[in-house]
């Protein structure tokens, strides 16, 4: 099972999200993937997600994406889950203090407010390190331009590192990962 963890604003309609399930679908894959919009405060988004990971039969491969790569570890740390994190959000509480006020989800164009409370919630799920590197993969292009790349490398030591030099907060070359991420959660072969 894969649990896909969108970022701040995105949502399942996001072009890694499709991407990832309609490649899963193709394979017969597709029932054991998942991905739901999340809440906007973090204790609601987590709560939908460790609800998700009770109901599976077998420990999921978390994948997240900017915020979600964020929830995905600390959610990782706690249950004891692999996790590919693409351009994660290491320093959430700090660089969404940036979007506080109005926001707008990307793909729905609902608006909700982002508070100092969003905030403190998320500095609430900080990991100040990963215990078991081997347990994930960190994803991040050089060219990123809301996250500096180099504090995603510097937070996963001994982790697998996929560093691409170009590219964007978007991950532009998502689609050339797609099985790979599959077998890396043991969902295809090696």
């Amino acid at each position: 099972m894969i649990i896909y963890l969108h970022g701040f604003r995105s949502g399942p309609q996001s072009w890694k999200s499709r991407s990832l399930k309609a490649r899963m679908d193709s394979l017969g894959l597709g029932e054991a993937f998942w991905c739901e919009q999340l809440p906007v405060a973090a204790p609601e988004a987590i709560a939908l997600v460790e609800a998700q990971i009770a109901r599976c039969s077998t420990p999921p491969t978390l994948v997240g994406s900017s915020l979600g790569g964020y929830y995905a570890t600390w959610l990782a740390e706690r249950h004891g889950l692999q996790a590919v994190l693409v351009n994660p959000g290491v320093l959430a509480p700090l660089t969404l203090s940036d979007y506080l006020g109005t926001q707008t989800h990307m793909y729905t164009g609902e608006p909700f407010e982002f508070t100092t409370a969003h905030i403190d919630a998320l500095r609430a799920l900080d990991v100040p390190a990963i215990t078991r590197p081997e347990r994930y993969w960190l994803m991040v292009e050089t060219g990123d331009e809301v996250l500096d790349y180099r504090a995603a490398v510097a937070h996963y030591p001994g982790a697998r590192h996929t560093v691409l030099e170009g590219g964007d907060h978007s991950f532009t070359r998502w689609g050339d990962y797609l099985d790979p991420i599959l077998q890396f959660a043991g969902l295809l072969p090696r």
